[in-house]
């Protein structure tokens, strides 16, 4: 279960969006520091939060890593405001998953939630993060 939980700290996402939306979002493009961290209801030991940069641009507002063997599409995906709400199905070695996720931007800030479902269970990523500077 550990490793299937590594996986979905660092679920693949993607939200593209045009440049009107863009401009009215309070985000810095640049390297962002991400750190997650999963809860998972009935586990008796929690897995340490995981910290992670990534370059975030106008064409990609949430923090992704690829995982290999993960087949992920979004479903759908709007803005209200500066949080990006989307949905995003997954296949999995271990079966399919479906995520419902929310961040939520601040200038150089950024918090938000992904409530993961995957074959029974039911899973929480909490994520937070800071703009570093630009990218490499």
């Amino acid at each position: 279960m550990h490793k299937q939980a590594g996986w979905l700290a660092v679920v693949l996402f993607s939200v593209l969006l045009s440049d009107d939306i863009w401009a009215a979002v309070d985000m810095k493009v640049g390297k962002w520091e991400i750190t997650t961290k999963m809860e998972i209801p009935g586990m008796p030991a929690q897995i340490p939060p995981r910290t992670y940069t990534h370059c975030l641009t106008k064409e990609n507002m949430v923090p992704q890593q690829e995982e290999p063997g993960k087949e992920c599409k979004m479903v759908n995906s709007q803005m209200n405001g500066n949080t990006v709400i989307w949905q995003m199905e997954c296949q999995t070695p271990k079966g399919p998953s479906v995520l419902d996720g929310t961040m939520t931007y601040n200038g150089d800030s950024m918090t938000g939630v992904i409530k993961i479902r995957q074959v029974g269970i039911n899973m929480s990523q909490h994520m937070s993060g800071r703009w570093l500077g630009p990218c490499d």
